[in-house]
């Protein structure tokens, strides 16, 4: 899930996070081989805000016809499924309208519930500084999704009518925002968005295609916030999706130099 389930007050999801923060800094370590991730280094400095597509505004259908911002009031109103009643707040999802990057959870957890924006606890918290290591960010070029917009209750797997009553509005949104790349997090939303029973384990650092866009899966942050023998092989995925996200926005011709589709080349 895109939190961890809290049995106490404020103060003690905020201790929570605080330790989760404390871990995540450790692991990221910059990039010493030693810390387990990082690994070796990408071959070239990225700073975010590189490679990002012409902006749009977020409440503007674009040639899809579809309005995000409209699907969003919907959502917060929506009792396709039993989760509706049990919500206090849809977590329907943020980012750039025009993200190079489509990031994929599998539901919103207790702090996604409480304020209505998907990964902000510490799962999330692990998540940016992850995206922001290959130069990605849900500021500029990403936008941040779930599989299903309302926390199941104590954070258990969404159940296969869920999944499926709310899998039309993520449909939409990837229709509407075209990503480069879809990005899967954990199992759930991998075998969600395949259509198949394997396990993370084996979908994870492969490339597929969703809708004739490439899509890559990896653990979960709250996964990696559970075992750290994890972090190296999810560096490693994140290092495949940075190459792939290069071809795509590399100009025949110009040496390699990536660009945004306005022609921009990034910047060193």
């Amino acid at each position: 899930m895109s939190g961890t389930e809290s049995g106490g007050g404020d103060a003690e999801r905020a201790l929570e996070l605080a330790r989760a923060l404390d871990a995540a800094a450790d692991w990221l370590g910059g990039a010493d081989p030693a810390s387990g991730w990082g690994g070796a280094r990408l071959p070239r400095e990225y700073h975010v805000g590189d490679f990002a597509l012409p902006s749009a505004s977020p409440g503007e259908a674009g040639e899809s016809g579809i309005d995000l911002e409209a699907d969003r009031a919907a959502v917060s109103a929506c009792e396709l499924c039993r989760l509706g009643a049990t919500r206090r707040r849809a977590a329907y999802g943020e980012g750039s309208p025009r993200p190079l990057v489509l990031v994929v959870g599998e539901g919103p957890g207790a702090e996604e519930d409480a304020q209505g924006r998907p990964f902000v606890g510490p799962a999330g918290k692990l998540l940016d500084r992850m995206l922001q290591a290959v130069n990605l960010s849900r500021d500029t070029n990403c936008y941040i999704a779930n599989i299903v917009k309302c926390r199941p209750p104590n954070n258990r797997d969404p159940a296969g009518d869920e999944k499926e009553a709310c899998l039309p509005w993520l449909e939409r949104q990837i229709e509407a925002l075209r990503p480069l790349v879809i990005l899967a997090l954990g199992r759930v939303a991998a075998a969600t968005l395949l259509g198949t029973e394997e396990g993370i384990g084996r979908l994870r650092g492969r490339w597929f295609e969703r809708r004739g866009i490439p899509l890559i899966a990896t653990y979960h942050p709250s996964a990696l916030l559970r075992d750290e023998a994890m972090k190296r092989p999810a560096w490693e995925d994140l290092k495949t999706l940075r190459y792939r996200l290069d071809d795509l926005l590399a100009v025949p011709g110009d040496g390699g130099a990536a660009r945004g589709t306005d022609g921009a080349p990034g910047v060193n």
